[in-house]
């Protein structure tokens, strides 16, 4: 096998593989293989049909299409290896020469890892965050788990107030008629959620268990139902139950139902803490985004777009799985938003390209500083990965190969680059306002 390498603009190459008249041979052989159990001819047996006479019938380009792609199968992956490039795209194939009795050539257009220019990368200037926690945040925290704590009564002497909780039947009706999708039974509503189009959900409130009820709305212009958008409507409601939220007395027996801690004041103080140390992660991390995208800015690079549509790609992927694991498919998606596989591949173009540049740089980084990772710090990463697969050291190393080892090295440089980054960057706090008032944080 040879190949010819030939640079294109953009970052782009062609590969002129070539693949000697014997692996021609082989694979028209393969084919054939492959395809000999679902060719029948007159005087012979399914399956038995010799591949002479299905050359004789048919052609001998007959097996052409299956050979062409075992051959680019076999040769393509030696090819990259052989051509020393960085190929970061899916490759477009051309075959060029496939005829028996000779050598099969085929070229492959490929996207190269571009070139960095890096800008200043030490002692970037990033913004001071703020990681104090006020008394109120730490109360809204407190309020949130009053809320998820809270239990529910029926109230029967009084009428619909807001934030209640109501259980109701409705029917819709557009000129007398019902219309498809008006109709419910034992519905729960809480009033003031707007979860109900126009004014419903006011129209109730005064109103007792017990009680019919007629409300009249008009559907917005822009619903997404044509049939029913900007035509006014009437439901009969018959309201079944008023609830309320209990919200559990905030004391230190509260306390003591929802956390390890005896009072009130110890539960506090322990949010507390846990509070500023989530900011202080979050801070890090957005410091850590910041310095990046600073040298980002500062630095040149030329994306050729069969990578950046590959990272488009791997994102709508990574979206399709999560929306999987939820019981939706990709097709309910484009139909629920009205979008499109195209639409979503553009809306994540920002994204995707912000990854790679991200990447691109701290590999460069990476490369100019020669970090070396040493076995030991390899082999703790596979210390890691043991354990969180739950598996034996030995056992991880017995199905990593090379390829695996070399994954975990680039990994770890690139952690040393942003390493690099943060510790030599440049932290100024934001100016103050004059203007902002003081806020105590005495609880």
């Amino acid at each position: 096998m040879s190949v010819k390498v030939e640079n294109l603009e953009k970052n782009m190459a062609k590969l002129t593989i070539e693949v000697a008249v014997e692996e021609v041979d082989k694979a028209i052989e393969a084919a054939y293989q492959k395809q000999k159990k679902s060719i029948s001819m007159q005087g012979f047996r399914k399956g038995k049909v010799p591949k002479a006479m299905v050359e004789k019938m048919y052609g001998v380009e007959v097996f052409y299409e299956d050979a062409a792609n075992i051959l680019m199968q076999n040769a393509y992956p030696t090819a990259m290896d052989e051509s020393g490039l960085d190929i970061v795209s899916q490759p477009t194939v051309d075959v060029v020469q496939l005829e028996k009795g000779k050598s099969f050539i085929f070229t492959a257009e490929v996207a190269v890892k571009p070139e960095v220019e890096l800008g200043t990368y030490k002692g970037v200037t990033v913004a001071k965050a703020d990681t104090s926690v006020k008394a109120a945040e730490v109360n809204a925290e407190v309020e949130k788990e009053r809320e998820a704590n809270a239990r529910t009564v029926s109230v029967t002497d009084r009428g619909v107030k807001k934030d209640d909780i109501t259980i109701i039947d409705f029917e819709g009706f557009i000129d007398g008629t019902p219309f498809e999708g008006g109709k419910g039974e034992n519905h729960e509503l809480l009033i003031g959620s707007h979860s109900f189009i126009d004014t419903f959900e006011d129209q109730l409130v005064g109103k007792n268990v017990g009680e019919d009820v007629e409300v009249n709305v008009s559907f917005p212009e822009d619903y997404h139902a044509a049939e029913l958008a900007g035509k006014p409507a009437l439901f009969k409601v018959k309201i079944h139950e008023i609830k309320v939220k209990e919200l559990p007395k905030l004391d230190d027996e509260f306390a003591q139902d929802i956390s390890e801690f005896d009072t009130l004041k110890e539960y506090k103080a322990d949010l507390k803490k846990k509070m500023v140390e989530e900011k202080e992660r979050a801070a890090k991390r957005a410091q850590e985004d910041e310095a990046i995208q600073a040298i980002i800015d500062d630095s040149k690079m030329d994306i050729p777009e069969p990578m950046l549509q590959l990272q488009c790609q791997q994102l709508v992927d990574g979206m399709a799985q999560q929306m999987a694991q939820q019981g939706l498919s990709m097709d309910q998606y484009f139909q629920f938003t009205g979008t499109s596989i195209e639409q979503l591949m553009e809306q994540v173009k920002p994204e995707a390209t912000n990854r790679i540049k991200a990447s691109l740089v701290l590999e460069a980084i990476a490369a100019k500083e020669q970090f070396e990772i040493s076995e030991e710090e390899v082999e703790a990463e596979i210390a890691k990965m043991a354990e969180m697969y739950h598996m034996e050291v030995e056992k991880i190393k017995e199905i990593m190969g090379e390829n695996e080892k070399e994954s975990i090295k680039r990994d770890l440089s690139i952690q040393a680059a942003v390493n690099l980054i943060t510790e030599n960057m440049k932290v100024k706090a934001p100016a103050k306002d004059e203007t902002a008032e003081v806020e105590s944080d005495e609880e």
